[in-house]
């Protein structure tokens, strides 16, 4: 079985796998993982540019085989934006394998047509939402896969996953999800609703200058993204903390 990519493994410790928003490169994150990476390993797989086609099962199962080549037996995972349906599809068909599952701005695609709705209502809030790092990364991917690029969004906006929240919340795994202040391309509500679904505690993330928080800021903020993930007190940090050697 083919393995997906994993460019940033940082960190030691409790392993933490974080996912990548749409068309994003892990590199994108790399200042939050390194900052994360002072609790525990945090690892950032591709999800994107793979080498056939975007086929949701197949990277589901590439997810599975890239665990197993790094030795990986069980995981925390943090997926933002798009990337929470692949944590949400792993997680629902492996829950053995799940430690925490940590769910930022997403709805993981467990409803259809919001996604490209809000996108395409507001469409100038994208180009706000886009760093230079971010642009960049998202340009390059569509140029260099363009076809898994419109494969991904095409499963993005056509897929139900409410079958898989239903499992997870079944299982008991424990779930959080963090939600900007002001998201300009999700509704808070259906958030609210994602983590009901999921028995998941739900989190608004405030700035501490008062000044909005967008659906970007989990790679434009990364101090303030550690620190509510901190204040979670996932398994995987306070495991962290306790290593020997680690620093508090």
């Amino acid at each position: 079985m083919r393995t997906l990519r994993v460019p940033v493994d940082v960190g030691a410790g409790p392993p933490v796998v974080m996912l990548p928003g749409f068309a994003l490169s892990p590199a994108v994150y790399r200042a939050t993982a390194t900052l994360l990476a002072e609790h525990c390993r945090v690892i950032v797989p591709d999800l994107y540019r793979v080498d056939t086609a975007w086929r949701y099962d197949e990277i589901l199962q590439r997810f599975g085989a890239t665990l197993d080549q790094l030795e990986l037996d069980r995981v925390t995972i943090i997926g933002h934006s798009f990337a929470g349906c692949v944590e949400l599809g792993f997680a629902a068909r492996h829950p053995e394998r799940i430690v925490e599952l940590v769910f930022v701005d997403t709805l993981a695609v467990s409803r259809e047509v919001p996604l490209a709705q809000e996108a395409l209502r507001h469409p100038a809030r994208l180009l706000w939402l886009a760093t230079p790092r971010a642009a960049a990364s998202f340009a390059t991917t569509v140029l260099t896969h363009p076809r898994q690029i419109v494969e991904a969004a095409w499963f993005g906006f056509t897929s139900g996953r409410t079958a898989d929240a239903e499992r997870v919340a079944a299982a008991g795994l424990p779930a959080h999800v963090l939600w900007a202040s002001r998201d300009s391309l999700l509704r808070r509500e259906d958030g609210r609703a994602f983590a009901r679904e999921l028995h998941a505690s739900f989190t608004v993330v405030e700035a501490p200058d008062g000044k909005p928080v967008d659906h970007d800021w989990m790679y434009r903020h990364p101090k303030l993204f550690v620190r509510y993930v901190e204040r979670l007190g996932l398994a995987a940090l306070r495991d962290g903390r306790e290593r020997p050697g680690a620093s508090l």
